[in-house]
């Protein structure tokens, strides 16, 4: 099963690279990767997707609650939470598809962002199966030059905040 983890990881030199380790010394795939700084200059938030078992996701989340940079983590299998993933894709098309794929990227909720030479630049952003569809139907229209996909970020619904608590330097 498919598992989307949010990290709130300390701004150390070396720690995105702990964290990476520990997956790769364990035999654990990480399937995307995002990393971004938070309102808290010394956080940033690392969300990974990744795939195992109960046991196996169990065992990545009380690994990682152990790491000394790692300041929360939150496994949102089991969480009402909404998922976003960025999509952009470079398509070479012929004369005659050219509409088929503006009627593609419409009926995704795309958009054109280049237009040259019998080449498009398209975006969109939805779930990960929403980016595979779209993905799949453009392959089947013209010939795809380039993807490049940001991996999955997630927040919970609600009033629900993964939220840093570091306590002070003394």
């Amino acid at each position: 099963m498919r598992h989307i983890i949010s990290i709130l990881l300390q701004n150390e030199a070396g720690a995105l690279a702990r964290v990476s380790g520990m997956f790769a010394s364990r035999g654990y795939n990480i399937e995307s990767l995002s990393v971004a700084p938070t309102v808290d200059a010394a956080v940033s938030r690392l969300t990974l997707a990744t795939s195992g078992s109960a046991a196996v996701i169990e065992q990545i989340v009380k690994q990682l609650g152990k790491m000394v940079d790692v300041v929360k983590v939150v496994d949102y299998a089991d969480r009402d939470h909404l998922e976003c993933e960025l999509a952009l894709v470079k398509v070479q098309i012929a004369g005659a598809s050219a509409r088929d794929v503006v009627e593609c990227v419409r009926s995704h909720r795309g958009q054109v962002l280049d237009e040259a030479d019998h080449v498009r630049t398209l975006q969109l952003t939805g779930t990960s199966t929403e980016v595979d569809a779209f993905v799949d139907a453009l392959g089947r229209l013209a010939t795809l030059l380039e993807v490049v996909r940001t991996g999955s970020v997630a927040l919970e619904r609600g009033a629900a905040a993964l939220t840093p608590v570091l306590t002070p330097a003394v």
